[in-house]
């Protein structure tokens, strides 16, 4: 099929998997739409098994695959999903919070990839540097996975804006951090190592020249806006930022995710406010929350239709299950840590901890991460365990965290001030 065939099937399953959600489990939309993807994988799993003469599961299995979910995500879909995001994030309300989410997406991913790379060579025998890959590319939270979550959960405002930003940010830190440990643990074809400088000049390279690019092209299309008063051209330059403003930095080898995140939050603070008629920020606001809509809906059924991409065994589901473990375990500390680091100088209440560990949702960045991984005979064991951690997060911890939230708010006190 060509790329408008694809396109077509995925948004038509996309809405009847919906329209199932909908009108039978009634879970959150993007939920839904994975658990029914899942679903309709096991059942047609379980047909191929039963009667492997029609050859259902290797038609499926090769359909899904030859849709490249890592490149559709982090090639395509992940600029728009996160412009979305970051354009919705308040930055008056993101700054009181800098110094948490600054550390959580510096010092959390860090300390996170350590802790899961550790535990997991420990566990498998994988080399210390592959075992890192590994912690790196599940320890970020998945914004898109996050903030269709913080929709449903009617967080208080202070911590919505702290995992909301968190996320937007430590997923383009987590994903440099990705990089430079695939540089350092995959030697290039011609035998030469990365070594550790060079590593170092690729994250500043990434990290650093994504957010100057953002700031740059966000200023830019900020300043274009300000001549015109025509919405719909208006909203055909916020696409065109996203678009090719992710595009260039994949180009230029900048970290396009964090290009993303920057010049969404510029045009969704001073784009709005000084560059946009009260029409034009009502249309642009609803057109993007439109395209994280049927985006979100589409990436959760792809999530769903890639168990036809993993081997399961025993091995790939005895580790799948520790991993979980130790996945939460690193995030208690990714966010334990800052919040202790910053205690002397800014109190937080008691739910914060709980409620940003449970609410850390690994997504689709993950799974395309190991699938974007060169061919290894560790690649099957890091992919299988990835996409049980992801399975757990979206499904378990996603449908769990408002519950928990709330519960924890009614009974919350401040042991050490209070939570601005």
């Amino acid at each position: 099929m060509d790329i408008l065939q694809v396109t077509s099937l995925l948004i038509v399953l996309a809405g009847l998997f919906g329209t199932v959600n909908y009108l039978f489990l009634k879970l959150p939309s993007a939920i839904g739409i994975l658990v029914v993807s899942l679903i309709a994988s096991v059942v047609i799993i379980a047909f191929d098994w039963i009667a492997p003469g029609f050859g259902i599961g290797d038609t499926v299995r090769d359909g899904v695959t030859g849709i490249a979910f890592s490149d559709a995500l982090l090639e395509g879909m992940l600029g728009l999903l996160l412009f979305a995001g970051a354009l919705h994030v308040s930055l008056d309300d993101l700054k009181k919070q800098a110094p948490l989410v600054l550390l959580m997406a510096t010092i959390g991913v860090g300390l996170s990839t350590l802790v899961v790379g550790t535990a997991f060579t420990l566990l498998t025998g994988m080399p210390l540097l592959i075992a890192m890959v590994f912690g790196a590319l599940i320890s970020p939270t998945d914004p898109v996975a996050v903030l269709g979550v913080l929709r449903e959960a009617n967080l208080r405002k202070s911590l919505e804006t702290k995992i909301a930003g968190e996320s937007l940010f430590n997923d383009g830190v987590g994903y440099v951090v990705y990089l430079v440990l695939v540089a350092l643990a995959f030697p290039a074809d011609d035998g030469h190592a990365a070594t550790f400088g060079s590593a170092v000049l690729l994250f500043l390279q990434e990290a650093v020249g994504g957010a100057v690019m953002g700031g740059l092209l966000g200023w830019l299309t900020f300043r274009l806006m300000r001549r015109v008063d025509d919405y719909s051209l208006e909203v055909l330059l916020t696409l065109g930022l996203a678009f090719g403003g992710y595009s260039l930095s994949l180009a230029l080898h900048l970290s396009a995710p964090i290009m993303a995140v920057v010049a969404g939050l510029f045009i969704g603070h001073v784009g709005t406010r000084y560059g946009m008629s009260e029409i034009t920020r009502d249309y642009v606001d609803s057109f993007w929350k439109l395209i994280d809509e049927i985006l979100n809906a589409v990436l959760f059924l792809l999530i769903g239709f890639e168990v036809f991409a993993v081997a399961f065994n025993q091995e790939v589901l005895v580790t799948g299950a520790l991993a979980i473990f130790f996945a939460l375990l690193a995030r208690l500390a990714a966010v334990a840590v800052p919040v202790l680091m910053l205690r002397p100088f800014k109190r937080h209440e008691r739910d914060v901890i709980p409620v940003m560990t449970w609410g850390g949702l690994k997504g689709g960045i993950s799974i395309a991460l190991a699938l974007a991984l060169p061919d290894s005979e560790w690649k099957p064991l890091i992919l299988g365990a990835t996409y049980m951690v992801v399975i757990f997060s979206i499904i378990v911890q996603g449908l769990t965290v408002a519950p928990l939230a709330q519960r924890l708010a009614q009974s919350a006190w401040v042991t050490n001030g209070r939570d601005d």
